[in-house]
């Protein structure tokens, strides 16, 4: 079976992989596919950097104004429904291009891990697994996971993460979770990065045009129904937000705290994305980068 080819523009946040997204699906007729774990949901546009809807024209885009805020939406679901969207994309002979900095969600669909029900781990458990050194690490998979730990490779870190966050999400372990694996697509994966003041720069200064742009309006919608939306509202630029509207602090130290907040985590994004997956890595800040991404992904079609 002809597998499908598939790329993933990855990064840190405010660092331009949806406007590379819409390029590099112009040039090789390509249509985009979310994955961004926010901007399911209608409503949330600012503070998730939604592209506009005049660029949605430009190029179809899927997932994105897909769910209420009030609903939950899950990494197994974002898996389903983003290998549906790759079938048909392929199936009318274009490149399926996925965009976004939602580490699990992206590792849930190359892996092709079998989450099971609607069990959902959450980036905030890697990130946790990465605090600890091998030693602990690999004690930890031993007492779950026995069968993964007599079987991988337990002194690579990336794998024993992995195998952990595999049995606590689903219950099963990696051993079975890699026998079921169907393999249907290739993934060429590429990343955007810069030094990190370039990158924190860039942040501060999306934060202060999301402020301009409406923002504390269209958090303060979610505020007023915030015990009906369970998840939409821990987003970052919405909930520090809602410390402003109780009057606990200033709108100046709101906006500080989405700049630090953000900050953060693009640096968990980066972590995540280094240790976790297999990544081809392009700095912004250098000369023509684009050029170079172009020439991986002719070779990547091409093969």
């Amino acid at each position: 079976m002809k597998k499908n080819k598939v790329i993933i523009i990855l990064g840190p946040t405010a660092i331009g992989k949806s406007d590379l997204g819409i390029k590099l699906a112009q040039k090789y007729s390509g249509e985009i596919i979310s994955g961004d774990s926010m901007q399911v949901y209608k409503g949330l546009d600012i503070g998730t950097a939604k592209v506009s809807k005049k660029e949605q024209e430009i190029i179809q885009h899927y997932l994105i104004d897909i769910c209420d805020v009030t609903q939950r939406y899950t990494v197994k679901k974002f898996q389903e429904q983003s290998q549906e969207f790759i079938e048909q994309i392929s199936s009318k002979n274009k490149i399926p291009i996925i965009v976004g900095g939602t580490g699990f969600y992206l590792n849930a669909l190359v892996e092709e891990m079998n989450l099971g029900g609607d069990k959902e781990n959450s980036i905030e458990l890697r990130n946790k697994l990465l605090l600890h050194d091998k030693k602990w690490l690999q004690e930890k998979l031993s007492n779950i996971d026995p069968l993964a730990y007599k079987t991988i490779d337990i002194n690579n870190t990336r794998r024993v993460i992995r195998a952990i966050e595999v049995f606590e999400t689903t219950g099963q372990s990696i051993v079975n979770q890699k026998n079921n694996k169907k393999n249907n697509n290739e993934y060429l994966l590429i990343g955007l990065s810069d030094n990190r003041d370039h990158i924190y720069d860039r942040i501060n200064k999306r934060v202060d045009l999301m402020f301009d742009n409406g923002l504390v309006k269209e958090a303060r919608k979610l505020y007023d129904i915030r015990d009906q939306v369970p998840q939409a509202k821990t987003g970052i630029g919405y909930k520090e937000l809602f410390g402003y509207f109780d009057g606990i602090y200033s709108i100046e130290e709101a906006k500080r705290l989405v700049q630090r907040n953000t900050r953060r985590f693009a640096k968990r994004q980066l972590t995540y994305f280094k240790n976790q997956m297999d990544v081809n890595w392009f700095l912004i800040s250098e000369k023509e980068y684009i050029e170079k991404i172009e020439n991986t992904i002719d070779n990547f079609l091409k093969s």
